[in-house]
């Protein structure tokens, strides 16, 4: 290799909670050759250099902790795969990648090899990410000229390909703050929230709470009007025609102006607004006639458009629209006009991040230049103000002028419709007036609204629409959760699995078991082979069927995949052995030498026990022991020593522990003694049951007494089990 060169020499994706985080990331190993030897104030102009390209580097507070740490970092003294990891981050930011921000880099024993680590959703858009990073600082390095803005570019054009859209991204990480689990199904933005029978699922902004005869509802604009006007809501009088003549005599009927409109269009094509002659009448009837499968003539309601969104039927955010116009020079055409001052504005665009659409001279646009005797060709007087667009851009929020009186007839649309969540589309002077004041109404009710305009409007306050869809479907304390027991540990961890699946199944509970015996839901055998991998265990959690969980997870499954869930409610650990398998070229960069090394792949399984969860630890073993500082909820120890100082000070502590003493099962707390059965029931008088049994059982009791059940089902089911 070129000795002055950054090579991304492997890369790994681990796909759920690892050794270094709770969230997806990828693991690269990076070899800098000689550059080992140039940290960043050694290079001249490479601080200046990456702070042009990339300004936003400021905000990465890195290890000084504060506002522009990297960049103190940066300018001190750095090396390039630490600049590696920030710029890769950036660079996924600047895309508009949603995550979570998470980098690290750390020397390996081989000198210039580095482990870069930074996380992502998508894994072929962080490694484009990695290796546009990589490319990026060798150009800052070696003073080369670098097109940030075409590949910066590619790799927006990737991430609106493969991420989630911003709309349901806001969704996952509300869910996130509220630990509730998220797993994407489809290349689309189709996502469940909660794991097995207790999960959610959502398709940008429609639930699974939103019906299809709902939805079938708001597309038919001419029944939406009849029973939003049964309910009382004010609506745009009106009526479907048949011809341009009858759109001309419903106009007359109604009283000019009028709107013409497709019945079941969407998008706002082919609508005509404040039509006054027969001749427009006529002539948006022949456009309206294509979006639709019909037509729709309805009296004009003065006023700006706003889009209300209904949660749940509360309001959640509001935004109205702006008429778009252009001031003549007495040079330009309309056309270069709009692309002059309308187009040129950043805000506007088809990107996912850019709240308002270019304008375009479409036909109601020619009807409102025709109106003021222009064309698109035109060349506009100085100083002269002409209108192009009427309405649209709803981008600009007003969620806090909303009169609670308009709230409940939003409210009320979105009810009579059907629709959990709802875009309820209205005509209003002042929207912090009552419709029935000023004359305004409702014109539309729409499922799956855009999130976007509220989340990033043009202007005013961003707005926490995903979050008020996750309170929505996940009221209160409801988290998605069912219980879910992790089993990890060098061996033994199978036997554990099993015992405690039948334990849960005991209880009631329709268990799914995913361990190295296979994959089971209940007594059904769901795959006959090594179930204890991310790919099975992630089954158990979409299925519907399954109200509780127990997974195997071995140590090179955590080390190459990551656990395939966010969080447990009881995390187990048997043992710390060191192993051979742990030199394998696949791991080799970790340097695992001792048992003692292990403790950071199996301490996984603690560090995502919830707050409210357990861990279950095997006091006997110190590297196991050791781990309940990692954890965020109870502990449970388990030992076949029960005067051992870990048992006796975690008993005089208040806490609960389960031993076997003189032959007895015994549960301990701070206050009572529960003897479960003698170890004689279970085992053949010439066959006692080995020590390491013993442990697998005492595993198990442990992690079902966590899960409050009681003492006579634990008993009854290890008397069953076989």
């Amino acid at each position: 290799m070129n000795k002055r060169d950054i090579v991304i020499k492997s890369t790994t994706y681990l796909r759920g909670p690892n050794i270094w985080t709770y969230c997806a990331i990828i693991e690269a190993v990076v070899d800098i050759g000689d550059l080992e030897d140039s940290p960043s104030n050694t290079v001249p102009g490479l601080y200046e250099r990456l702070t042009v390209w990339l300004p936003s580097l400021v905000e990465h507070r890195c290890s000084p902790g504060v506002h522009g740490g990297f960049l103190m970092r940066l300018k001190e003294g750095t090396w390039p795969c630490h600049i590696l990891e920030h710029v890769t981050l950036a660079l996924q930011d600047l895309a508009g990648v949603p995550g979570y921000g998470f980098g690290r880099a750390r020397e390996t024993e081989e000198r210039g090899v580095y482990k870069v680590m930074v996380s992502g959703w998508e894994e072929e858009v962080t490694l484009a990410a990695l290796y546009m990073g990589r490319d990026l600082v060798m150009a800052a390095i070696d003073d080369l000229p670098y097109d940030l803005e075409g590949e910066l570019d590619k790799l927006k054009d990737l991430a609106q390909d493969l991420c989630l859209g911003p709309s349901t991204a806001s969704m996952v990480l509300a869910a996130d703050e509220r630990t509730i689990p998220a797993i994407r199904l489809s290349e689309g933005n189709l996502v469940q929230f909660g794991y097995g029978a207790k999960q959610r699922r959502i398709w940008t902004a429609e639930t699974d709470q939103t019906s299809a005869i709902a939805e079938t509802i708001s597309r038919d604009k001419g029944l939406t009007k009849q029973l939003l006007e049964t309910c009382g809501v004010p609506i745009p009088t009106g009526r479907a025609v048949e011809s341009a003549a009858d759109a001309w005599e419903a106009a007359l009927d109604l009283g000019l102006p009028v709107v013409v409109k497709p019945v079941d269009g969407n998008h706002g094509r082919g609508v005509f607004i404040n039509l006054e002659t027969r001749a427009e009448i006529e002539a948006a009837y022949d456009v309206a006639v294509d979006e639709g499968s019909g037509v729709l003539v309805e009296r004009f309601i003065r006023g700006n458009e706003h889009r209300l969104l209904i949660v749940g039927g509360k309001l959640a955010a509001a935004a109205k629209g702006q008429a778009a116009s252009v001031i003549g020079d007495g040079k330009q055409t309309v056309q270069e006009l709009i692309t002059s001052q309308i187009n040129s504005d950043p805000r506007r665009g088809r990107g996912e991040d850019q709240p308002l659409n270019p304008v375009r001279i479409d036909s109601a646009a020619r009807l409102e230049l025709t109106r003021q005797g222009f064309d698109a060709d035109s060349v506009i007087p100085e100083g002269k103000a002409v209108l192009i667009q009427r309405n649209g851009n709803v981008a600009f929020d007003c969620t806090d002028d909303v009169h609670p009186e308009v709230i409940a007839m939003a409210a009320l649309a979105a009810q009579a419709v059907g629709l959990d969540v709802a875009g309820i589309d209205l005509v209003a002077e002042d929207i912090s007036k009552p419709l029935s004041a000023q004359g305004g109404a409702i014109v539309e009710v729409n499922a799956g609204p855009g999130l976007l305009m509220h989340l990033k409007p043009a202007q005013g306050l961003s707005r926490p629409v995903g979050r008020a869809i996750i309170d929505h479907i996940f009221p209160g304390d409801e988290n998605g959760s069912i219980p879910l027991v992790g089993v990890t540990g060098s061996h033994g961890t199978g036997n554990i699995a099993r015992l405690t699946a039948h334990l849960l199944n005991a209880h009631g509970w329709r268990t799914g078991r995913a361990n190295t015996d296979g994959l089971y839901v209940g007594a059904r055998q769901l795959y006959a082979g090594n179930a204890a991998n991310w790919d099975q265990a992630r089954r158990l959690l979409l299925n519907r069927e399954v109200e509780a969980a127990v997974i195997e997870n071995n140590g090179m499954e955590i080390l190459t995949k990551g656990l395939a869930y966010d969080r447990c409610s009881v995390g187990i650990v048997s043992n710390v052995v060191y192993s051979e398998i742990f030199k394998s070229p696949e791991v080799a960069y970790h340097a695992f030498e001792t048992a003692e090394d292990l403790i950071k792949i199996y301490r996984s399984q603690v560090d995502v026990v919830l707050p409210h969860g357990t861990g279950v630890l095997n006091a006997d073993d110190s590297n196991v022991a050791t781990m309940a500082q990692y954890c965020d909820g109870e502990i449970i120890f388990y030992s076949l020593s029960p005067d051992s100082s870990v048992i006796t000070t975690h008993l005089a502590e208040g806490k609960r522990a389960v031993v076997i003493t003189q032959g007895d099962i015994m549960l301990l707390g701070a206050a009572s003694q529960q003897k479960v059965l003698t170890l004689a029931e279970l085992s053949l008088p010439a066959q006692p049951l080995s020590t390491e049994t013993q442990r697998e059982i005492m595993a198990a009791a442990a992690a079902a007494w966590a899960l409050g059940i009681s003492t006579e089902t634990i008993r009854e089911g290890l008397r069953s089990f076989k």
